[in-house]
């Protein structure tokens, strides 16, 4: 089976899909280890990664595309979701994108329809009239009969146009086709359920990393009204940088590890090195 084909199957099932967003090699490689089928290739995490700043469209293409390669080539076996973003342009460019993801082996790409460039400010998600909205899904669509990639859909629009315009945004994505739907901030459960049934019987996506101002239910409250997907751009990231911070801190402080290190052996496992033993000794020239 193909990955779109294999996130078809894992979405049909009864279970709620919990997505651990991932950034690069060693992300992927941790997330699979731990059992996860999916992974979401955020781009808030590839720009604290490799920008070590903020997810404001400062991230272009090429290196989303680079990420994503390094997060399938360590864990090809994972249903990678990548973050299509706003398409990096108009609708020719959403089908590029969209295209190049499906090529590579992602499960799905998502598009959504905040306006490109940004204003030069960190505020607000100022979003495209909708009928050039459904043109940027509509192009993805097109492009996505190539290799069968899923379409996730996402609308920005409820903080700066409410709550009202994001549904019909939805139920419009539903029309052109999208696979998966995705409704950015919601306010609250009844926003969440509007959009859930707006979305017909597809795929609902939500983030669900607490912090930032929008509704964010738990795991279980999540399955209860409706959600099929979440994913949790800060679960591995946040946690990451902090162990980052107490290394540092212990080298400031004259040690030579953080109280929370990984053994040497487990460090050196974790990372491949046994593994790498066993696979190259076939290949050893006899002495």
């Amino acid at each position: 089976m193909t990955p779109p084909d294999r996130l078809r199957a894992l979405l049909a099932e009864p279970a709620f899909v919990v997505m651990p967003a991932v950034w690069d090699g060693l992300s992927a490689k941790l997330a699979a280890g731990a059992g996860f089928q999916t992974a979401f290739l955020s781009g808030s995490c590839v720009a604290a990664s490799r920008l070590g700043g903020p997810d404001l469209d400062l991230v272009s293409f090429g290196e989303m595309f680079d990420s994503f390669n390094m997060v399938h080539g360590a864990a090809p076996g994972t249903l990678v979701l990548a973050d299509g973003d706003h398409g990096y342009g108009n609708a020719m460019n959403v089908q590029r994108t969209v295209r190049a993801y499906g090529r590579a082996g992602a499960a799905a790409v998502l598009i959504e329809d905040k306006i490109t460039p940004r204003a030069l400010t960190s505020a607000g998600k100022p979003c495209l009239p909708r009928e050039e909205a459904r043109m940027k899904i509509r192009a993805a669509i097109e492009a996505a009969k190539e290799s069968g990639i899923l379409v996730l859909a996402r609308t920005d629009c409820r903080p700066t146009q409410g709550i009202d315009e994001a549904v019909a945004r939805i139920e419009m994505y539903v029309e052109e086709g999208a696979d998966i739907l995705f409704l950015d901030s919601p306010e609250n459960d009844d926003e969440i359920r509007r959009a859930v049934a707006a979305a017909a019987g597809r795929p609902s996506f939500a983030v669900l990393s607490p912090g930032a101002p929008r509704a964010t239910p738990t795991i279980a409250q999540a399955t209860a009204l409706g959600f099929k997907i979440g994913t949790f751009p800060t679960g591995m990231l946040s946690p990451a940088i902090a162990g980052m911070k107490a290394g540092l801190a212990a080298l400031n402080a004259g040690e030579s590890a953080a109280a929370g290190a990984l053994p040497g052996p487990e460090l050196r496992t974790t990372l491949g090195y046994p593994a790498y033993d066993v696979d190259a000794k076939p290949y050893i020239v006899a002495g």
